[in-house]
């Protein structure tokens, strides 16, 4: 079986619809902010920046004819799709703002009992949501599937929705910002990110040699998209990380300052003996 030549893919209907959910989502979230700020309850903008960005660049690059080659410009939609967009959405903290923004009554109650859902809460177990993510890009790019879609819009819109709920669902577990049925660890989620990234960085270096199965792309394509996958996810991880090593800060910082005031309370005391 003869490999096939990677195009450019074109700006169709579905990556149309995928950029106005991305700008419908981001002007629906400033709505919740404002809605929360005018009760008079504080709402950090930098969050609304976080939301904005990450809808703006998942928008720009569904519809925008990224630089490079073929699989250089593939990559570079992965990256922003399925890695740094992601991430800029789960720093704005949208399920906190849903909950503060919603006032009590039935929607809000049906949120909650899915954000503390078993289902829910495997989903965002930080290896489940590794395997899915960087699992599925293994199965991408190390089986004939990334040609068996090239030509196929509808297929080829089912794997950029689930690149981006994969990646969504990843920064969702290792950040661990938003209420969930349980939160896990750093000594979790610093583990399984570095899992994920030495998985996600042999992907990276077995494409500069090998292009995926089927796929017929030039040398110096692969080299450069192989090269942007690498060093683009080492990027997103190291923020990732620092989300981690920021939280675990505060942790410490919060848990030293409850045993100071309870060192400095006064001793009550004990039978028999007068305070002096």
């Amino acid at each position: 079986m003869s490999a096939a030549p990677l195009h450019h893919t074109g700006v169709g209907a579905a990556e149309l619809l995928l950029a106005a959910a991305a700008i419908a989502a981001a002007l629906l979230y400033a709505w919740g902010a404002d809605r929360v700020r005018r009760r008079g309850d504080a709402w950090p903008w930098h969050r609304d920046a976080a939301f904005t960005v990450g809808a703006g660049a998942l928008a720009y690059a569904s519809t925008a004819a990224l630089p490079g080659g073929p699989f250089t410009a593939h990559m570079g939609r992965h990256l922003v799709v399925g890695m740094a967009a992601p991430l800029l959405l789960v720093l704005a903290r949208p399920l906190t703002l849903a909950f503060r923004a919603l006032r009590p009554g039935r929607a809000r109650r049906a949120l909650l009992r899915l954000a503390h859902s078993r289902p829910a809460a495997w989903l965002a177990f930080p290896p489940a949501a590794a395997l899915l993510d960087v699992g599925g890009l293994w199965l991408l790019y190390r089986t004939p599937l990334l040609a068996a879609v090239q030509h196929h819009p509808t297929a080829h819109t089912l794997l950029q929705l689930h690149v981006l709920a994969a990646g969504v669902l990843f920064a969702f577990a290792v950040c661990g910002l938003d209420p969930v049925r349980r939160r896990w660890g750093p000594v979790w989620r610093g583990a399984t990110l570095l899992a994920a990234g030495a998985a996600h960085a042999v992907l990276a270096k077995s494409l500069y040699t090998a292009p995926p199965p089927g796929a017929a792309v030039t040398a110096a394509d692969l080299q450069t998209g192989a090269q942007l996958m690498y060093y683009g996810g080492d990027l997103v991880e190291l923020a990732l990380a620092a989300v981690i090593a920021l939280q675990w800060y505060a942790a410490t910082g919060r848990d030293r300052a409850r045993r100071h005031r309870r060192a400095a309370l006064p001793t009550a005391p004990g039978p028999g003996r007068s305070p002096a």
